[in-house]
């Protein structure tokens, strides 16, 4: 900045502290409590109301204002003012800057970010009318941006139990209770398997798996197993990316309670390239449900199959034998080696006494901790039962089925109706007829037909089939079955499980 004589005080307009007057001509000079020194010729000095002359009047070095002569206490020196080439307006009181004092270019002017933020990159938000930063990386965190519409997990929350709410004595591999969710053992003891109403409270969950040791294996043999287990088509898991070099790491949340504490195993099973990982979690404390959030890496390795197939098992160990145990914790992808698959795993089995509650499960896409893990995705209990229907759907106290007659002793093409298409062509599951009724058009009679008499089973929406060893039909009729009485009822099951 150009300028005529000696150079201006650089900075602010300054107004240096009040001064209290005594017998002397020397007084030092504040601004804020701190010593100032500032160029003489660029100071405004007022005495008992009298501008003074700069040089004459005073003189100004380290810090101090010396006077021509001695003042008294009575004189007053009114203020001395340095005049800086800056012009300090003051700080704005409290809410008095709106929109209308800022122009746009505050942020239009800025350089556009041209990349997603770095995780260190800080914003400005208002906490309560009070502007606070925070960094990008705590923002990211709270955002739920998932890949998937629907739950990976159907019935994570073991709400709809089509077969039932509870079956006894099982000691062997099945779907007892809740849909989805199969009981895979081998030498594993006696349970009973159930729906329960045991949950965490607080939590929006209505209803658990419970497993009930009811006989007791002490000692499982080196083959044994016991799993509460979930297999899920390919085609539902090409987000996963698996086997790609962009593969995306899972997190596996749940919600548990078991009578016998110790370190548990969760397995993730590559059905399609025969490859697994396992993680261990702990259950700390007897008969408490606990929050569990459990990290698997990607793998680049091995890409499901894009088919109806079960690519992918979920699958909470509750005892495995030596052939299972034996080996090093499998933590990473690799081609399974049993022995590397539920090392550490307690058994749930040892004890009569012994129980084992779980749900709340969810499998998320990508890294997620306790603080940052998305809320689990609670459906509505129709939507929840159509995508279990898919594997496994019931057709109870029908009223009426409808197909024709070929020769006296088989219905051709009986219809059944399913509410979704199923996973595949079903098995029939359970086919009970109590006083099942038919007409051909010119005879009436009671039946009861079983699973043996299904047959040649096709399609997955309108099931068809036939149904043989009936008797006193007549050959090319129309035929209609239905329930003949109040009391009457027909249960057919049908099954296209993973």
């Amino acid at each position: 900045m150009a300028y005529i004589g000696n150079r201006p005080e650089q900075g602010n307009f300054r107004k240096c502290d009040a001064i209290t007057t005594s017998a002397t001509a020397t007084y030092n000079l504040l601004v804020g409590g701190v010593a100032v020194n500032p160029n003489q010729n660029q100071c405004i000095v007022s005495l008992n109301g009298v501008i003074q002359s700069s040089g004459n009047s005073y003189t100004i070095a380290s810090s101090q204002v010396t006077f021509a002569s001695a003042l008294t206490s009575s004189d007053v020196i009114d203020f001395i003012l340095i005049l800086g080439d800056t012009l300090d307006v003051g700080v704005p009181s409290d809410d008095t800057v709106d929109a209308s004092k800022i122009t746009a270019n505050v942020i239009t002017g800025q350089s556009a970010l041209g990349a997603t933020p770095a995780d260190t990159d800080e914003l400005l938000i208002s906490d309560a009318g009070t502007l606070k930063r925070v960094d990008y990386s705590y923002l990211k965190s709270t955002v739920v941006n998932r890949p998937n519409v629907n739950p990976l997990i159907i019935n994570g929350d073991m709400v709809v139990a089509q077969r039932g709410t509870s079956a006894s004595g099982k000691t062997s591999a099945g779907y007892y209770s809740v849909d989805r969710w199969n009981f895979a053992i081998s030498s594993g003891g006696t349970w009973t398997v159930s729906q329960d109403t045991d949950v965490p409270s607080g939590e929006g969950f209505l209803t658990s798996a419970k497993y009930d040791c009811t006989t007791a294996e002490g000692s499982l043999g080196s083959a044994a197993y016991i799993q509460h287990r979930q297999s899920i088509e390919g085609q539902n898991l090409q987000l996963l990316k698996k086997g790609t070099s962009n593969a995306e790491k899972l997190t596996v949340s749940f919600w548990v309670k078991a009578t016998k504490t110790g370190t548990n195993i969760l397995e993730l099973y590559d059905n399609t390239n025969n490859r697994q990982c396992s993680k261990a979690y702990t259950i700390s404390s007897s008969n408490t449900w606990e929050k569990k959030v459990v990290n698997f890496p990607a793998d680049t390795s091995g890409a499901l199959a894009n088919n109806n197939g079960g690519a992918l098992n979920v699958q909470f160990y509750l005892g495995a034998g030596s052939n299972l145990s034996s080996g090093t914790l499998q933590e990473t992808w690799a081609g399974y080696v049993n022995a590397n698959r539920a090392v550490g795993q307690v058994n749930h089995a040892d004890s009569t006494s012994n129980n084992f509650w779980i749900t709340g499960v969810q499998l998320e896409v990508g890294e997620y901790t306790s603080s940052t893990l998305p809320p689990f995705q609670h459906e509505s209990y129709g939507d929840n039962l159509l995508r279990c229907q898919r594997y496994f759907c019931m057709n109870q106290n029908s009223t009426q089925m409808t197909g024709s007659c070929n020769g006296s002793a088989q219905w051709n093409n009986a219809s059944f109706y399913c509410p979704v298409s199923m996973r595949s062509t079903p098995s029939v599951e359970n086919f009970s007829g109590v006083n099942f009724w038919f007409d051909d058009g010119t005879a009436g009679a009671d039946t009861s037909v079983t699973v043996a008499n299904i047959k040649h089973v096709s399609n997955t929406n309108n099931i068809n089939c036939n149904i043989n060893s009936m008797s006193g039909l007549t050959d090319n009729k129309m035929i209609s079955g239905y329930v003949n009485t109040t009391s009457d009822s027909i249960n057919v099951e049908w099954s296209a499980e993973l």
